[in-house]
């Protein structure tokens, strides 16, 4: 029997964007929730052995009680510092255990920070978080489901696919990875770390430009989209002398953003930015670049094994996975 791991965000959903923008909340309330049914999907399609991250809300732990004691669930170590760190930790664990597949419960800050502990994590992302584009809204059941399917061997590696990221490596300093886009800002402070200043947008390197999301992977969407299936990317330089777009940066809130530079970007090409200035990761501002600091940005095939999970559904309707 194969192992599920379990972990969610209580800090997803409720950041300053709730504020400035019109996001919606996800409070720890439904994550329970989520959990629970993700579980009951679990185990509907044979998977029986969790592993959980006890995050400090107790979450999961409380909704993994409240399923019963059918199933077997062990809490990973993991830090309690009531930051990123738990998540990286948390994933460490995961990763140690060699679990088949991990449910996580955020928004795209959420799996980077896994992917910073499981760089190659097999992930199954429901989203829970703001400007989403990783993590999809499934509904959790079926998400359980899939997850089920996959640790009780009833279906493959063949149902996920390797993702794209970009690997960060910042002068004198740790590297650093993104899931979606890498950008970086005229701020000198990380702050609130929600982007909601274009005027100081610089550059940014995309591995999808999706019309149809919220974020900086927007703006490079509604000008040249880039798939997740692409093999490559999108470079931009922001300012003027280019084209404007209007784009939705936060749920709620659309700005036009001047655009210099619109370029196709393929896999393995190295781009650098140079600070002053404050390098944003899948949405949030991360590190601060001293004055004439440089960050080198590769894109590469690389990234976590994405769960498909209507595949997966699909496919078990073949083999009657769920015929009695």
């Amino acid at each position: 029997m194969g192992i599920i791991g379990l972990l969610a965000n209580p800090a997803s959903g409720k950041d300053v964007r709730r504020l400035v923008a019109r996001a919606s909340v996800f409070d720890n309330q439904e994550k329970g929730a989520i959990v629970r049914r993700v579980v009951v999907g679990a185990v509907a399609s044979g998977g029986l052995e969790f592993v959980y991250y006890d995050d400090a809300h107790g979450i999961t732990a409380q909704a993994l009680a409240e399923c019963g004691a059918d199933i077997s669930a062990t809490a990973v170590d993991s830090t309690q510092m009531g930051s990123a760190l738990d998540t990286i930790s948390g994933a460490r664990a995961m990763r140690a255990l060699n679990c088949d597949v991990v449910i996580t419960l955020g928004g795209d800050g959420t799996n980077r920070a896994f992917c910073l502990g499981w760089q190659d994590a097999p992930l199954l992302p429901i989203s829970t978080g703001t400007n989403n584009v990783f993590p999809d809204l499934y509904e959790a059941t079926i998400a359980g489901a899939a997850a089920g399917l996959i640790a009780s061997g009833q279906v493959g590696t063949e149902m996920m696919t390797q993702q794209k990221c970009i690997n960060v490596s910042i002068e004198d300093e740790r590297d650093d990875f993104a899931l979606i886009d890498a950008l970086l800002t005229s701020e000198r402070f990380v702050g609130a770390r929600a982007l909601l200043k274009p005027e100081q947008f610089r550059s940014a390197l995309l591995t999808r430009a999706d019309p149809a999301a919220v974020g900086v992977t927007a703006i490079g969407g509604l000008l040249h989209p880039v798939k997740a299936g692409f093999e490559g990317g999108l470079w931009l330089e922001f300012g003027s002398g280019g084209q404007i777009v209007r784009a939705p940066i936060a749920p709620g809130l659309y700005h036009d953003i001047p655009v210099r530079t619109c370029q196709p970007l393929a896999l393995g090409q190295t781009v650098k930015c140079v600070g002053p200035g404050t390098l944003a990761f899948d949405g949030e501002r991360e590190r601060t670049l001293k004055q004439g600091q440089q960050a080198q940005l590769t894109m590469s095939r690389t990234g976590p094994k994405l769960v498909d999970v209507k595949k997966i559904l699909y496919r078990a309707a073949e083999i009657g996975s769920f015929k009695r």
